[in-house]
């Protein structure tokens, strides 16, 4: 199985800057990048942050910005998003009343489960009894195959600013899914910034997303966290019997290539 994740896109209404840079932009050349590097590809998620200011004209240049997109692509939400204005948009059917805009793909012997993690009226994120008790549901029914999840929130301590909103009861959330003998990943946005850890015996990654970065500001670093201008950077996903391999495509960046008689053959 291979896929791609977007994260932290920030759309705002047509033609409109978000922190100064031109997120529809940035998501027509991830489409493209997709649709020419990965093609192979079973699907796409978006896990979350999809328009600024939850907008129902950033959920409108989402779905025409997603039109050229190749692959099926399926949507969670993050702590940016308005559930109702998404909906008015995709689709009231892609709520569920349990779990939310939350989701199960199963592809390739595994099962992928896509979960919205978010709370109204805060950034930091929880799960509801309902989601908690759809979550532990979805895992047990798939014990005879590994398990990845994908989701908007990270659930854990990273030693960045962003602690400060993180998906509460990480712990909670990590003993939940040890219920399964079989997670291979956990894949979080959110952080604007790529991090990779093991946390309760748990593999966790974060992408850094589609639209500004942050530095990893950790703990005794003079001055405030930095925020880039990118790269943005989509997870490309890929999965067999073995195990699961992350990497990171910067679709954004300001690199120079190399040139080729830099590097001798022998």
């Amino acid at each position: 199985m291979k896929f791609v994740v977007l994260s932290d896109l920030h759309l705002g209404p047509p033609g409109s800057a978000v922190n100064g840079l031109d997120p529809a932009a940035r998501l027509a050349a991830a489409v493209a990048a997709i649709n020419r590097d990965h093609g192979n590809a079973d699907f796409v998620a978006i896990a979350g942050d999809l328009a600024d200011l939850g907008e129902v004209a950033g959920y409108e240049v989402l779905r025409d910005t997603l039109a050229p997109l190749t692959l099926p692509c399926h949507i969670t939400l993050g702590n940016h998003d308005v559930p109702e204005a998404f909906l008015s948009v995709f689709g009231a059917g892609l709520s569920d009343p349990l779990a939310k805009v939350s989701k199960v793909i199963d592809l390739g012997g595994y099962r992928v489960i896509l979960l919205d993690t978010t709370t109204p009226g805060t950034h930091a994120g929880a799960l509801c009894q309902g989601r908690r008790d759809w979550l532990a549901a979805r895992l047990d029914e798939a014990r005879d195959r590994p398990v990845i999840v994908v989701m908007h929130h990270h659930a854990n301590v990273l030693s960045l600013p962003v602690d400060e909103i993180p998906l509460a009861d990480g712990a909670g959330f990590a003993q939940l899914l040890k219920r399964h003998p079989d997670v291979r990943m956990v894949i979080s946005g959110h952080v604007h910034l790529t991090t990779s850890g093991v946390w309760h015996g748990i593999p966790m990654t974060t992408l850094a997303g589609g639209h500004y970065s942050v530095n990893a500001h950790l703990p005794g670093m003079a001055g405030e966290q930095l925020r880039l201008e990118g790269p943005a950077q989509m997870a490309v996903v890929l999965a067999d019997a073995a195990g699961v391999t992350v990497h990171f495509q910067d679709y954004l960046n300001r690199h120079v290539e190399l040139a080729a008689g830099l590097f001798p053959t022998d």
